[in-house]
């Protein structure tokens, strides 16, 4: 991949390795790439990605991210990003996410999908996403930043893994067989208060064209989505901030709740 042995790419890994390793944020790290370099920022992303799997993580998916049109305006992109999912970012519903374990942690509703085929086109379509995909399940994803003050831009959350943070999914898969993934309401909460909503419309039009222009760009790369891969497709509606003690509920029409926690921290710990 271009840049992978670029010192500059070498050391804005090293950047975002340390403050996920330390749990102390880091500074941007777009003032050590060429502004607006993508490949850069993935290959950024590539660099801690294979340090991971080194390591002994599993990818287990991929997550889609800035697929709302609003998010893309403010931040001067015009197309959404991509990050790894590993099976250590899975939270089981109901369960709370350890004090601690993240930064500054958001949390924001997305359909998931599960496929049983693979996706290796660079050309697919809705209709290859429909017969791939074995179920959709509801999800919360909770993206986090290790960047201090989420101060990002489009090179910064690409390498960041595009933000993600862990992941919760909800417990009942239903089939995409007369389901509407663009017309599908989301409402979620937050300690019982409504702090986000939208619809599958909201996610590119419909979370099953954010899953077609991400099976496109990975087989682009040569890195094509495969069967039994989660994909998270988007958020349906507006990121809300997490706190200790929160406690997260999202429903999604047709696909059912999720639900998620976040431990309190304990009297005298630090993060």
């Amino acid at each position: 991949m271009p840049h992978a042995a670029s010192p500059a790419v070498v050391k804005a890994a090293d950047l975002l390795e340390e403050a996920a390793r330390t749990r102390a944020a880091c500074p941007p790290v777009r003032t050590l790439l060429d502004a607006g370099d993508l490949e850069a920022a993935y290959a950024v992303q590539q660099v801690n990605v294979r340090r991971a799997l080194d390591a002994g993580r599993r990818i287990v998916g991929r997550k889609i991210g800035l697929t709302s049109t609003a998010v893309q305006r403010q931040l001067g992109v015009d197309q959404p990003d991509f990050g790894a999912l590993f099976a250590d970012m899975a939270v089981p519903q109901g369960t709370e996410v350890p004090a601690g374990r993240l930064l500054q942690p958001k949390v924001e509703a997305e359909v998931a999908l599960v496929l049983a085929e693979d996706l290796p086109h660079r050309t697919c379509t809705v209709v290859d996403v429909l017969r791939a995909v074995d179920f959709a399940l509801p999800a919360l994803e909770i993206v986090d930043s290790r960047i201090a003050g989420w101060d990002i831009s489009l090179v910064d959350t690409v390498a960041d893994n595009a933000s993600c943070g862990m992941y919760v999914l909800g417990g009942s898969p239903v089939p995409l067989s007369g389901l509407d993934l663009r017309s599908v309401s989301m409402t979620m909460t937050r300690n019982g208060e409504t702090v986000s909503e939208g619809t599958g419309a909201d996610c590119l039009g419909s979370p099953l064209n954010a899953a077609v222009w991400l099976a496109q760009a990975l087989a682009e790369r040569g890195d094509p989505l495969r069967a039994g891969d989660l994909v998270l497709t988007g958020a349906l509606g507006p990121m809300a901030p997490a706190a200790p003690g929160d406690v997260f509920d999202a429903h999604i029409f047709g696909l059912g709740s999720v639900q998620v926690g976040f431990a309190q921290e304990q009297e005298g710990a630090r993060s």
